[in-house]
């Protein structure tokens, strides 16, 4: 039987390939009890994103390279592959490359706090909006959710403004 705390280090091993070849990033490993059963959480991600059907083929090849290992045992488990969430923490580069664009909140070593827009991010930094930040002074990040973030490209020009405030109070007024 293989120890609870080495079991996550050996599906890393064994998964961190496979997932990669699929062409994508093993995230995190992680099993826990569910009554007779165990759940084995694998959460993957790939530049860009990963979409349903993404996640779907990692699931075949993930199943594919348990089925033919023996490191989960004989006991049963529900395989569950999906993406970071959210309030994944931006721990790596590839976390913030990923972030570009978004909204970030970055609790700073020195104890400040930033939110801001990455707008290109490197190996050891990312360009936010204001600024320069070092991953190496970097305690916490997370991206913000925007619930009615427009795309810059979508937006109307003042001129469409102007004529879109015409017509509502054109509206107005037919109403009184």
């Amino acid at each position: 039987m293989v120890a609870a705390d080495a079991l996550p280090d050996r599906l890393q091993r064994l998964l961190t390939p496979v997932v990669t070849e699929a062409g994508a990033d093993l995230e995190t490993v992680e099993v826990t009890p569910a009554g007779r059963r165990r759940v084995l959480r694998v959460v993957v991600d790939r530049d860009g994103g990963i979409d349903l059907d993404g996640v779907a083929d990692l699931s075949h090849v993930v199943a594919e390279a348990l089925d033919t290992s023996d490191v989960m045992g004989g006991q049963p488990y529900v395989l569950e592959v999906t993406s970071p969430g959210t309030d994944r923490p931006l721990t790596e580069p590839r976390h913030w490359r990923r972030a570009v664009g978004r909204l970030v909140k970055v609790d700073l070593a020195d104890g400040s706090t930033r939110t801001a827009r990455v707008r290109t991010a490197g190996e050891d930094a990312a360009d936010l909006d204001g600024g320069l930040v070092r991953y190496s002074e970097v305690r916490r990040a997370r991206i913000e959710v925007e619930f009615s973030r427009v795309d810059p490209a979508e937006a109307p020009t003042p001129e469409e403004e102007r004529e879109i405030a015409d017509e509502v109070q054109s509206l107005q007024g037919e109403e009184d």
